[in-house]
């Protein structure tokens, strides 16, 4: 029994891959990796099969991700999502594509289930935000209590039989950024199934799934980066097959105004950032759900995001404090049964 490789992927929330075999020897199938930037950062595909077409399978995916991105971005002009945010008329049903739909479907289904932690219509104070963050200044109070009239997951409708959505107001901009990119992720390797390569990983940031074990191997294995980058690296190791695995936290994008550390994650029922410094790291079936569940986590806190999280199928999470004196950790149920099956 040893260890294969040793190669480090860090991400900028939280999650370190240590690409290659958890234990054992190798057999025939050959390792291929490729990387592309996408959605603001970079996407990798790791894959083991037996022919050259790996780096032909592996444009496919990335195609996949591109597609995707032209349709959910709220930084293009020209996405799908931006398009209907500018030119929807309030009250009126928009017929959009099937993968706006699902994803806007799924963004729903968790803004219901975690009580509006998780809400794509917070658009409008996200941008006061981004500006925030820029200028080192909080936002206007008056632009922004003009901006949360617009937010609510109540004033955003799906019809499934027509696919279409409906938005109430006028001016009401949708944020798909705690959902999409595990959505990509997904949709990238099911193309890779669709061409039959069984064994694999993306990675994007944040968010990895894998599917079945390096060869030789009983999964790939993650660890949990410490919370600050630099830092020394952490124990925290899972070794996974046919799962998804996101971090959501503030080490990289924040803002510290009046001497208070405002994270990038905006609570919809407030309008304000995210305060502390923390991370919420997620394991569930689908990288979709992991990505999601981790925004809504991190907004709602340790005790009532780990009902959250106990209440999904297969979802397991560790909460992450940092305060000046030590770092705190939470960990539902499940990732304590996890940890002690390794």
């Amino acid at each position: 029994m040893r260890w294969l490789t040793s190669i480090y992927l860090f991400s900028h929330v939280g999650i370190l891959l240590i690409a290659g075999h958890c234990f054992g020897f190798g057999p025939a199938l050959a390792r291929f990796e490729f990387s592309e930037l996408h959605m603001g950062t970079q996407f990798k595909i790791t894959l083991y099969c037996e022919s050259s077409q790996a780096a032909t399978l592996a444009s496919k995916a990335f195609e996949r991700i591109a597609e995707i991105d032209a349709i959910t971005s709220d930084y293009r002009e020209t996405s799908e999502l931006m398009s209907l945010c500018r030119t929807a008329p309030a009250g009126s049903k928009v017929r959009i594509s099937d993968d706006l739909f699902r994803v806007l479907e799924r963004s729903q289904e968790m803004a219901e289930r975690s009580g509006g932690a998780f809400d794509v219509t917070v658009g409008p104070v996200v941008r006061l935000w981004r500006h925030a963050r820029r200028i080192g200044e909080l936002p206007d109070p008056g632009r922004l209590a003009r901006a949360m009239e617009l937010i609510g997951y109540q004033k955003l409708h799906l019809d499934r039989a027509s696919r279409s959505v409906t938005l109430d107001r006028t001016g009401m901009l949708l944020d798909l950024g705690g959902i999409a990119k595990g959505y990509a992720v997904d949709e990238a390797m099911a193309v890779l199934k669709k061409n039959g390569v069984t064994r694999a990983l993306i990675a994007a940031g944040g968010d990895i799934l894998v599917s079945g074990a390096p060869p030789g191997s009983p999964g790939w294995v993650i660890e949990i980066a410490p919370l600050e980058p630099g830092h020394r690296r952490s124990e925290r190791l899972l070794c996974l097959r046919d799962r998804a695995v996101s971090t959501s936290g503030d080490a990289h994008q924040h803002v510290e105004i009046g001497g208070i550390r405002y994270s990038h994650i905006v609570d919809p029922k407030t309008g304000l950032g995210l305060t502390g410094h923390g991370s919420v790291t997620v394991v569930a079936p689908d990288c979709t759900t992991s990505d999601a569940l981790a925004t809504a986590a991190s907004v709602l806190g340790p005790t009532k995001g780990s009902r959250l999280i106990e209440s999904t199928p297969g979802a397991a999470a560790l909460f992450r404090q940092a305060t000046a004196e030590r770092v705190s950790e939470v960990e539902t149920d499940r990732w304590k049964e996890q940890r002690r099956e390794r």
